[in-house]
């Protein structure tokens, strides 16, 4: 029984989505930015639904998803750092990129405030919103089941899960990444996946699987 929070449906697990999208922007200010930065697939698929030339400018990408997300709609990926952002980040942007300027188009709601890290360390982003995240209800009777195994892909997913459902002791989470680690409740069973991608928590959960026959 593994458990899929994301809206992506995926085979073998039960979908139970947690999330929804909303666009809140008409149009993107391109005026002032040679380069745009997505931390997520969302914000990728956001920006190609309102202004189609989001392509014509090159991206960084924050984890491999949305980089893959940015390929597929046929942009151009210049940097994508290999592990969680942080000090990583900064350095190499500081390195690599302080002399361009920085589109962030970014969700209402962030788990990590990149904005604000990088300023830190002197490097100035434009940002922009471009949509916004809310939670599905749940009737009590959809709880998982117990014994289950439910993959959180981000910090939005586990505070909408706590919203509708409490955990059970039986439960195990597989998180998609230590920044969701940080929003999970001190109580909760976990293993981080391998990389920050969907199928490797699958691969994680079917792991746990394997090894409890």
């Amino acid at each position: 029984m593994i458990y899929l929070l994301s809206p992506l449906k995926k085979e073998k697990t039960i979908s139970l989505p947690m999330i929804s999208f909303e666009i809140t922007a008409n149009s993107i200010d391109f005026s002032n930015c040679d380069t745009l930065m997505f931390t997520s697939k969302q914000a990728v698929v956001s920006a190609d639904s309102i202004d189609k030339s989001w392509k014509d400018y090159p991206s960084i990408a924050i984890g491999g998803a949305t980089k893959n997300k940015i390929e597929e709609l046929g942009g151009e990926v210049i940097y994508y750092p290999k592990k969680f952002y942080g000090e990583v980040l900064a350095n190499d942007i500081k390195e690599q990129f302080s002399n361009r300027k920085i589109l962030y188009l970014r969700p209402q709601i962030v788990s990590f405030d990149s904005r604000g890290f990088l300023a830190k360390e002197g490097i100035i982003l434009d940002e922009q919103i471009i949509y916004k995240t809310s939670c599905q209800k749940y009737d009590i009777s959809q709880k998982p089941k117990k014994g289950a195994i439910i993959i959180f892909t981000s910090p939005s997913t586990i505070k909408c899960f706590f919203e509708n459902f409490s955990w059970d002791s039986s439960y195990r989470a597989i998180l998609i990444g230590n920044a969701t680690k940080e929003h999970l409740p001190k109580e909760c069973k976990y293993a981080i996946a391998d990389e920050p991608l969907i199928d490797s928590c699958i691969k994680k959960a079917k792991e746990i699987l394997f090894r409890d026959r």
